[in-house]
């Protein structure tokens, strides 16, 4: 396998960039300020949950929002925007199964076991109800774990994450499926496998986890039966220029209740969920966009309210 088809195929599955020479300046920056002083968290530890050590890190003050990464991440990867999210909120980062300072295990890798795993983790951490915000593979965890323990999750953001693999560009399946330990190789110069190394308690499991994430990606999957579970408020986050067609995002909105029909003149049929667009942005940046923050935490504040017409004439 070349390193171009490799990380063509990586970039096409869940790698937090493409190309090294394809790196945008914001990008690089970005990537940067995980190598450098993260903001400290208030505390942070490891908690055994069904056999896997999960490291958290707490952040700020106010009410809880768990935080979930993408695959080959860990909570390090929201560096950029992070603080900002901590200026409002109790932020918890969690690392998943695999993932920086939480090891792999034995223990199959799959959505519904980590969706269980974080409804325990906010448990234990001593939060009845949490809001939970995730990027592509935590917003999949993110939404099993709001199907699995609704009681557990106050609001829910899904930030490019799809319901089923068929939202995926179609050239992009078979590319996924590549991914496995073979590749690990030609990942020593990346800051996927860097970042990686630099935390994780046992850094030989890098090639394990590939295979983890491609036996993980080969699966078909289809939750839209699960969608209408979703009773919380729930925001779903794409870039314009996602991984996801646009008629998965818009159908995945509608089957929650969104897009339907008109809002009404006093917004009498506005749906209590939102779907953002954020332009310019695409799967491997739109998790560190200023806009995400900005898009999101009237959201989870449960802001609704904005000034009529009337109201602005009348000013």
């Amino acid at each position: 396998m070349s390193k171009t088809l490799f990380f063509a195929i990586f970039a096409s599955a869940m790698a937090l960039i493409a190309t090294p020479s394809a790196q945008s300046e914001e990008t690089k920056s970005a990537m940067a300020s995980e190598t450098k002083a993260l903001l400290k968290p208030e505390k942070s530890g490891l908690l055994p949950i069904d056999g896997v050590n999960y490291y958290y890190a707490v952040y700020g003050k106010g009410e809880p929002l768990l935080l979930l990464h993408g695959g080959l991440g860990s909570g390090d990867m929201f560096a950029p925007i992070l603080p900002k999210f901590a200026e409002h909120r109790t932020v918890i980062a969690v690392d998943l199964q695999g993932h920086g300072r939480t090891a792999l295990g034995e223990r199959p890798f799959g959505l519904e076991a980590m969706g269980d795993d974080m409804a325990a983790t906010v448990k234990a951490l001593g939060y009845d109800k949490v809001d939970v915000m995730g990027y592509s593979l935590g917003g999949g965890v993110a939404f099993r774990m709001a199907v699995q323990h609704p009681e557990a999750v106050r609001r829910l953001v899904m930030v490019s994450t799809g319901y089923a693999a068929n939202g995926f560009y179609d050239e992009m399946r078979p590319q996924q499926a590549q991914v496995s330990a073979a590749a690990a190789e030609f990942m020593k110069d990346t800051p996927m496998y860097k970042s990686y190394v630099a935390v994780a308690p046992k850094p030989e499991d890098f090639p394990k986890l590939l295979d983890a994430l491609g036996a993980f990606m080969r699966k078909d999957y289809d939750f839209s039966a699960d969608v209408p579970k979703l009773k919380m408020p729930v925001m779903l986050v794409y870039g314009d220029s996602d991984m996801y067609k646009p008629e998965h995002e818009i159908k995945f909105y509608q089957m929650l209740g969104g897009g339907l029909k008109d809002a009404g003149w006093m917004r009498e049929h506005l749906s209590q969920n939102r779907l953002a667009i954020i332009p310019n942005r695409t799967h491997y940046d739109v998790f560190f966009a200023p806009e995400l923050v900005a898009s999101t935490l009237p959201f989870l504040d449960g802001v609704t309210k904005v000034k009529t017409w009337d109201e602005i004439v009348s000013e």
